[in-house]
């Protein structure tokens, strides 16, 4: 046997969940009950470890992004200091 409770919550609560257990029903093709909706809710909080693993993952090519990036690095640094060099020497 299942046990229910009441639980207040305030109107706007309440229409934001009837909001969702309407998308629910929706999505469904059924009748979905509030108790229905919280448990998808509760659920979509809950970790998805494989979710993470899969955005954390790097994508293809960052090796040479990555490479690519530090030799434009080594570049600009080097253009910047032969114009701070330049400069230096045109000022005595």
């Amino acid at each position: 046997m299942m046990v229910m409770t009441t639980i207040a919550v305030t109107d706007e609560v309440k229409e934001k969940l009837l909001k969702i257990a309407s998308e629910l029903q929706i999505k469904l093709g059924r009748r979905v009950a509030l108790d229905e909706a919280l448990r998808y809710l509760l659920s979509e909080r809950e970790k998805k470890p494989q979710l993470l693993r899969e955005a954390c993952k790097p994508a293809p090519g960052v090796e040479e992004a990555l490479d690519e990036l530090y030799r434009e690095r080594r570049l600009d640094e080097e253009r910047l200091e032969r114009k701070l060099s330049s400069g230096r020497k045109r000022a005595h």
